[in-house]
């Protein structure tokens, strides 16, 4: 008799309990942000579906909220679809939302998901790091001290453009002058100046040296789709062997990283001191930390050196290759703002010397362009993504612990709530206003807000103004034959960096002497 009485109490303990994890179950369900129905298995996969999730992502914040709650495979993600919950977030939560989520396919060895500012998790050592990027790399002082190796690159830049255009001239050709192609070169020689002391790439070179073709497949790979992110159970498996091609990627290009380091160190063994600089670069500081890693708070291991030097290279220059790109892109477009803009340079400047990094303060309608173009075009255009590190109340919600969040900073910039005319290119909209991209204003965050905002503004604020500045300054720029403002294409394709799908072309037409580099 006591058997089934037992029996029974447990099958009754076992109905509860059942019932008590259905209703909170029901309960939770109810209190997650809206969003669209899944399927079985592969969640809201086909909800993205398309090269270019960040437009789908904008479609379905119009019709859900601010907030959007999808099931990515076995992923449970958010979605921040509004200036309201970015300010909530960052404002708010920013502790609780500022872990990284990190990509299977950067997890190799102890690399990218430990010595990476961008990737690494939220603690001490990440503290530490960024901290250096803020007190040592990107500094005030270290930004002016190194405002001539940024001319220098500029006047380069400068260089190419006009000899391309001549070769042209020359052969009869009226094709233009590929911008993004010299702008990257650019900032890869600017990034291998300020942290190697030297010139990395030439554009005119067929193919580049291994440094620069391998960071473009790193890119590549880290922007992949990757089913292992979406259903972790298959990580093993790799099965689309996106892992296995970045260890081998990776394991190249970290070599030719720990080439350049291991360079420096003889030199500065040289007891002859054949070799001396004038100046202090970012590997000689990021040497100075380097030491066991985690197991010296203070330092960084020698691993972790490679890593941040790759890591500068990739962020600096696609995020400036292709903000120069769409802003030339929209100028071209929209022939007021190019003359609005050229006008304003020769008023301030004047065709009688260069355009220098002092005279950014006082061409608001430049830097109106490039906050426009920000707000059109940002780099990353959902933020590297955010996972929650504790259950979190956001906005009346239940967001649990381990959530990936994605931020849409390109919906959030096309937002009729937020902006009058929103998909319409007017720099005039940002004169005389207080709106700004430094985290402040959460309506316009191509760097992100909070704890995990890029440290690389500063250098980023010098280099685009001068470089576009430089652009407009020295030449006079025009459309291919057949092309109009209207006609220019605008398609994305989506990188480290959002960049055009078809590169643009455009014919410059040589105008200051200051472009000489006499």
């Amino acid at each position: 008799m006591w058997l089934w009485t037992a029996l029974s109490v447990a099958a009754a303990a076992l109905l509860f309990l059942l019932r008590l994890n259905a209703a909170t179950t029901a309960t939770t369900s109810r209190r997650l942000p809206p969003g669209p129905p899944g399927w079985p298995v592969v969640g809201n996969l086909f909800d993205l579906a398309g090269t270019m999730p960040h437009q789908s992502l904008a479609c379905l914040g119009r019709k859900y909220g601010p907030l959007i709650w999808l099931r990515l495979g076995s992923i449970n993600t958010l979605i921040i679809s509004s200036a309201e919950s970015a300010m909530e977030m960052f404002k708010n939560h920013d502790h609780s939302f500022c872990n990284r989520h990190v990509l299977e396919v950067t997890k190799i060895g102890d690399t990218y998901d430990a010595g990476s500012v961008t990737f690494a998790q939220y603690g001490p050592y990440w503290r530490m790091l960024k901290r250096l990027y803020l007190t040592e790399l990107f500094s005030r002082k270290r930004i002016n001290d190194t405002a001539h190796l940024r001319r220098r690159c500029v006047d380069q830049l400068i260089k190419w453009i006009s000899d391309e255009a001549n070769s042209n001239e020359t052969a009869g050709s009226t094709s233009g002058v590929e911008v993004a192609r010299f702008v990257f070169a650019t900032s890869f020689n600017l990034i291998g100046n300020l942290v190697l002391s030297k010139d990395l790439v030439d554009p005119k070179s067929i193919k580049a040296n291994d440094f620069f073709d391998l960071t473009s497949d790193i890119a590549q790979l880290t922007t992949t789709p990757n089913i292992a992110d979406f259903f972790p159970a298959l990580r093993w498996l790799d099965p689309q062997r996106l892992k296995k091609k970045m260890e081998k990627t990776q394991t190249l290009v970290l070599e030719i990283v720990d080439s350049f380091v291991e360079e420096r160190h003889r030199m500065d063994m040289d007891m002859n001191k054949n070799y001396k600089k004038k100046d202090k670069d970012i590997l000689d500081m990021l040497m100075e930390f380097e030491g066991n890693g985690k197991d010296e708070p203070a330092k960084i291991s020698g691993l972790s050196v490679n890593v941040l030097i790759l890591e500068l290279f990739m962020g600096a220059t696609e995020s400036t290759n292709s903000t120069i790109e769409w802003a030339m892109t929209e100028l071209l477009r929209k022939p007021e703002a190019m003359k609005k803009v050229r006008a304003e340079i020769a008023q301030v400047v004047g065709h009688d010397r260069k355009l220098e990094e002092s005279d950014i303060e006082d061409l608001p309608y430049l830097r109106a362009v490039i906050k426009e173009t920000f707000r059109l075009h940002p780099p990353g255009p959902l933020l590297a993504p955010r996972s929650v590190i504790k259950d979190t109340e956001l906005m009346g919600y239940l967001i649990p612990k381990d959530t990936l969040v994605l931020v849409n900073v390109w919906g959030i910039g096309r937002d009729s709530a937020s902006w009058d005319d929103p998909l319409s290119f007017k720099p005039e909209r940002f004169l005389g206003s207080n709106v700004d991209y430094r985290g402040q204003n959460f309506e316009l965050l191509p760097f992100g807000a909070g704890r995990r905002m890029c440290p690389g503004i500063p250098l980023a604020q010098q280099m685009l103004h001068l470089v576009l500045g430089s652009l407009l300054q020295s030449f006079e720029w025009v459309l291919e034959n057949g092309l109009t403002p209207e006609t220019i294409d605008v398609g994305e394709k989506m990188g480290i960096a959002m960049r055009k799908a078809i590169p643009l072309k455009a014919i410059p037409k040589a105008l200051a002497p200051c472009t000489s580099l006499l």
